[in-house]
């Protein structure tokens, strides 16, 4: 029996299409892309992900997702 994750899906980051690791949760899918979470904002096919359901929400194949970096300044 194949465990779950070991395979990949694709889907599309801020416009461009990856391949990932199946079974991401968002949180794990900022780890795998190396962005620091303390710093953006997540949408999951055009709905706001809230930070506090990042690690329940399972990235699927066809996802569009966009991630935004906040910048500080004046």
């Amino acid at each position: 029996m194949e465990s779950a994750g070991s395979g990949t899906v694709e889907i599309v980051v801020n416009g461009e299409a990856r391949r990932v690791p199946e079974g991401l949760s968002v949180d794990r899918l900022l780890v795998f892309l190396e962005v620091d979470p303390g710093r953006v904002a997540v949408e999951r096919n055009r709905e706001i992900v809230r930070k506090a359901e990042w690690a329940g929400t399972v990235v699927e194949a066809g996802d569009a997702l966009e991630v935004v970096w906040f910048v500080g300044g004046g």
